[in-house]
């Protein structure tokens, strides 16, 4: 059937021919489809949804493709949108070409809604000019805000200079050299920077080859204090992390030759040495914190090579432990990664991970489901592309909403499928990321040079968070931000890729949204703000507990829990669709007894006890109570 922009019913699913290939990575299984095929008057953004009202509570799945029956190739697909079972799929069409989509019995053969909206084609077309950095000399691999003006600078450093190009409000640079008592370890292998004072003013750690040295800012930015610690460490990647939530800014450090480092932070700014529990063999190279699991709390991946190069992945246990899960996820590599870039490839709110590779033929792209991983490499253009570097980083550098991979010596543009494209873009195989001239358009630094991004039409938010009681910079904080295109993710880090120090604000393309939906800062206190009509091509500061505190007052009416008492499987629903995503429930004291993942909905607690329990979804706590029998 043809059809046009418009509203349509799918009476039932029961028509032949199912879907080959299918696009939407969720698997073989349907028995029937509907087919339909749409030709594009002219280039458009165009977006398939089944998530409309009159829909609620069904399950569908879309497949988008091109080319003629028989010889069909995936431009697009969905399954699941958020918290709910129905689908949202946009993809970019051209005039005159025609497309053909399916809806398949997967889930379910009932019939639903569907409407096709066409909107104006999002550009994907930017460059780069390049340009000397102001400054010379020292290691050229840090750009951050370094003094809380919103602006981010680029720093360079060595033993005995640390040098600040300052971002001008109204353009270009100012540069400042500040003196140091002499550093025992100078930035030679990677660098990172974070407020452990929280003074306002950003500190520096040095991973250097014989140990770990910190630059401490004084209380107006203007001075250095060294802080060099004298156990023998060769340091690889190194961060700033809140380890153990307690407020106060940590740090870390991979160990090339032992277990690995954490300094951990007394409350004043004191750091004390502290090494194993976070990987206790030699090979750690390339360090990166983030929430695989979407439990808000701050795992580990560790990207090896060397003597043990079996990566590694330390889930946070919530006690201070750390459990190595990378095997039982598929993530237990020996392939001499470096490092790795984790994002959300696909905008569906979990980090999935691209393993960069070294010097093997290809690296490993792993797509997160609700914290299980599944290998999507075959067709995702990394398949093919074997480009190898120690520096794997993902941002969005052409602002469509979609993040983009930078490795292996090119810079792969998401397609938003989950697959990706070489850039043709003048750009560096690797460097720190920030914005450089304030323009919205995320710019690289790489040696001596920088990339400036051109730009192009689409629109963009910046989002600086000022903790009050998570750490100052929210280093650990996940933001999710949603607009007409769907909802993104971002983790605010200190240090990606290998050696780099990139921008902490977090940094989101909007494409051609010009409204914004809700921004939802979870914060490692445990804080959630909600913050509603922030303007679009804006960078804005957001402070811990300013917005709407507690999202989950804001979903509580819809959560419901089923059968109550219950006996061994409970349901979790918001409204009238099954929930999904991490779940913990607790017992009337608030303490964590039991975590899962909700298989549609579905949670085993028979292992529970005989009492009355609540259940927390993705961080959220549900309205209803339960008993359990």
């Amino acid at each position: 059937m043809a059809v046009t922009a418009g509203t349509y019913t799918v009476d039932a699913v029961n028509g032949p021919e199912i879907p080959v290939p299918i696009c939407s990575n969720t698997g073989f299984g349907a028995t029937h489809t509907e087919w339909y095929m749409y030709t594009a008057p002219q280039d458009y953004s165009l977006t398939i949804t089944t998530d409309l009202s009159q829909n609620a509570g069904g399950d569908t799945r879309i497949n988008i493709y091109e080319g003629n029956c028989g010889s069909l190739s995936c431009v697009g697909g969905a399954d699941d949108q958020g918290t709910v079972l129905l689908a949202v799929a946009t993809v970019q069409v051209s005039a005159g070409v025609t497309y053909r989509f399916s809806f398949d019995d997967r889930w379910s053969s009932a019939g639903f809604d569907f409407t096709l909206v066409e909107g104006p084609p999002v550009i994907t077309e930017f460059n780069f000019t390049v340009q000397s950095v102001p400054s010379s000399g020292g290691y050229n691999e840090c750009v951050v805000d370094m003094d809380g003006d919103g602006l981010d600078d680029i720093v360079s450093a060595d033993g005995s200079v640390i040098r600040i190009d300052r971002q001008l409000a109204g353009g270009g640079f100012s540069t400042t050299n500040i003196p140091t008592t002499p550093a025992d370890n100078a930035p030679s292998w990677s660098i990172a920077a974070g407020d452990i004072d929280g003074n306002g003013y950003m500190d520096l750690l040095y991973g250097g080859g014989g140990g770990a040295t910190f630059m401490k800012a004084n209380a107006n930015g203007t001075a250095y204090t060294e802080i060099s610690f004298p156990e023998y460490i060769f340091c690889q990647r190194t961060n700033f992390v809140d380890i153990n939530a307690d407020g106060n800014l940590d740090a870390f450090s991979c160990h090339d030759v032992d277990a690995n480092v954490a300094f951990m932070n007394d409350g004043s700014g004191n750091l004390s040495f502290g090494q194993g529990g976070f990987g206790e063999t030699c090979g750690n190279y390339g360090s990166i914190w983030i929430d695989y699991d979407g439990d808000h709390d701050i795992d580990l991946f560790v990207a090896k090579c060397g003597c043990d190069p079996i990566d590694i992945l330390m889930r946070n246990n919530g006690d201070g432990t750390f459990t190595n899960v990378a095997p039982s996820l598929g993530l237990a590599d020996g392939h001499s990664s470096w490092s790795s870039a984790w994002g959300d490839y696909d905008n569906d709110g979990d980090q999935d991970v691209l393993i960069g590779s070294s010097g093997s033929p290809t690296s490993k792209l792993m797509r997160n489901d609700n914290g299980a991983f599944m290998d999507v490499l075959v067709g995702s253009g990394f398949d093919t592309f074997t480009g190898t570097n120690i520096e794997w980083a993902t941002h969005d550098f052409n602002n469509d909403g979609w993040l983009d991979i930078l490795g292996g010596g090119e810079l792969m543009l998401n397609n938003g499928d989950f697959t990706f494209t070489p850039s043709t873009a003048n750009s560096p195989t690797a460097g720190a990321v920030g914005d450089l001239n304030n323009d919205g358009f995320l710019d690289i630094v790489s040696g001596s040079s920088i990339y400036m991004n051109t730009g192009n039409s689409n629109n963009y938010l910046r989002v600086n968070l000022v903790g009050t009681v998570s750490n100052r910079n929210g280093i650990g904080a996940s933001i999710l931000v949603t607009s007409a295109m769907g909802t993104q993710a971002r983790e605010v880090r200190s240090g990606d890729a290998f050696s780099t120090m990139s921008s902490i604000m977090a940094h989101f393309g909007l494409g051609v949204d010009t409204e914004l939906g809700d921004v939802v800062v979870h914060w490692p206190s445990g804080i959630v703000d909600v913050y509603q009509d922030l303007p679009v091509n804006s960078t804005v500061d957001l402070v811990e507990g300013s917005g709407s505190v507690g999202i989950a007052e804001k979903q509580v009416p819809a959560f419901q829990v089923f059968p109550n008492p219950v006996v061994d499987v409970l349901t979790v629903s918001m409204g009238s669709d099954l929930a999904k995503g991490t779940v913990r429930v607790l017992d009337i004291t608030g303490k964590e007894v039991l975590r899962g993942v909700l298989d549609r909905g579905r949670l085993d607690v028979s292992a529970l006890g005989a009492g009355l329990y609540a259940v927390q979804v993705d961080g959220v706590l549900s309205a209803g109570k339960f008993t359990k029998l």
